[in-house]
């Protein structure tokens, strides 16, 4: 029973139509479910991914009209993304600067030549050049990015805690991770980031951990990051790790089935929400893959809703 990566991370914007039009047209990504927070579904839920839809390809954002993030500690603090090659990562520095985004210089990010900028809400996002590790992406064909530089999947992503101990032990003894290293932050030599592999490792497969004991607090927010979800891949091992939870007496929701897969949600100690998200069924469930996107979509349970939820949702295109 071993998680084999990200399944997806979760965000929060207050600015619907301008996510969309960055998170399709600057960066590349497909549209491949326009759903509903099914907890507000006042609020939009959108997931940008690959051609198909593909588990580990997905950022995904809470349309919610609230003040922007206040940074601090205690949160997941930057999302990076797998290009495969230097040539693409001067290929996307071009791309940003092009299209108005500040883009800083190639840094070396635990071993790997990355690219670091932010969306225009600030969510603090990255490009990291994978050397053709992890899985391959399934192109978009539509995309206005080449498919040689298409976004190939999640990358590390970068929690903060003010202290290592209770989340590395939650990481490993829980979650089965393993501790690979440590060396002083990119950003700023003082904080120590240690890196924890899932699986078979590798770049789509690692989560980072800045240890920032003098952040204050981060309050949640736009630009800011909701929860980080790791892959399981079937059923089966969905159940195993719920009675791990229960067994270990860590708090839980319980099973969720948001229909395209089913989640179980839980925090670590330094009150970072995780969840363990099922590969399937997938998007393609309840509309063709060539057409993912284009509609509203709800899940069975909401559909006798829709009138409603559909008059509560502002336009996005």
């Amino acid at each position: 029973m071993q998680l084999t990566g990200f399944h997806h991370l979760t965000a929060m914007t207050a600015r619907i139509r301008e996510n969309r039009r960055f998170y399709t047209e600057v960066l590349g990504l497909r549209l491949a479910k326009r759903t509903v927070n099914q907890d507000d579904v006042r609020a939009y839920h959108l997931y940008y991914t690959d051609g198909a839809g593909s588990p580990g390809t997905d950022i995904t954002f809470f349309d919610w009209d609230i003040p922007p993030e206040r940074r601090g500690t205690r949160s997941i603090v930057r999302t990076m993304f797998r290009v495969n090659g230097q040539e693409s990562l001067a290929w996307w520095q071009r791309r940003l600067a092009d299209a108005g985004v500040p883009v800083g210089e190639v840094i070396d990010w635990a071993g790997r030549p990355t690219v670091l900028f932010e969306d225009p809400e600030g969510q603090r996002l990255a490009l990291v050049d994978d050397g053709g590790q992890g899985p391959d992406p399934v192109i978009w064909e539509r995309s206005p990015v080449p498919p040689d530089h298409q976004l190939r999947g999640l990358g590390p992503i970068v929690l903060s805690v003010p202290e290592l101990g209770p989340t590395a032990a939650s990481l490993i003894q829980v979650l089965g991770m393993r501790r690979e290293r440590e060396l002083a932050s990119p950003e700023d030599p003082k904080d120590t980031l240690h890196v924890f592999s899932m699986h078979e490792g590798g770049p789509a497969a690692e989560l980072h951990v800045l240890v920032q004991p003098d952040l204050r607090m981060a309050r949640q927010g736009a630009g800011g990051v909701h929860h980080v979800a790791f892959r399981t891949p079937n059923e089966r091992e969905y159940q195993a790790w719920l009675r791990r939870l229960n067994q270990l007496g860590i708090r839980n929701s319980g099973p969720v089935d948001r229909f395209w897969f089913k989640s179980l949600y839980f925090r670590e100690p330094g009150g970072i929400l995780f969840e363990i998200a099922t590969d399937g069924p997938g998007f393609a469930i309840d509309e063709p893959l060539e057409a993912l996107g284009e509609k509203l979509i709800l899940p069975p349970f909401l559909e006798h809703r829709r009138a409603e939820i559909e008059a509560s949702l502002k336009p996005i295109d």
